[in-house]
């Protein structure tokens, strides 16, 4: 049975697959892309979606014309929004192996979470 998930738009991709044995992840904006562990996996997914959830929560707490910094990590990752609530930029560091990091614009940010959201075997 088949597993392996690809998506990808204007400014970002993301793609699943269960099978190899290190790296079943991949995370990518416009011109980068890097692979995760399903630990890396698996936490990257988690903090994306606290992070929406902060933002859409904190809407009716601000005025419109403010900007907030949400953070929330892991052992393994530190991930950042920063924006208004409907319209944010995400960031993210490795803190271990490769430690890398990566952004996307706040264009494509919701885009990019609603198709992760969609990925349910996470």
């Amino acid at each position: 049975m088949e597993n392996r998930v690809f998506k990808e738009a204007e400014g970002w991709r993301i793609g699943f697959n269960p099978n190899p044995a290190t790296y079943q992840g991949l995370i990518g904006g416009q011109d980068w892309a890097i692979e995760l562990t399903l630990a890396e996996w698996q936490d990257f997914c988690r903090l994306v979606s606290q992070l929406s959830e902060t933002m859409q929560a904190i809407a009716t707490e601000l005025m419109d014309e403010e900007k907030i910094t949400c953070e929330a990590e892991s052992e393994l990752m530190w991930l950042e929004v920063t924006g208004y609530p409907q319209s944010y930029s995400l960031r993210f560091i490795l803190n271990q192996g490769r430690c890398c990091e990566g952004q996307w614009p706040s264009g494509v940010v919701q885009d990019f979470i609603q198709s992760l959201q969609t990925l349910t075997f996470f």
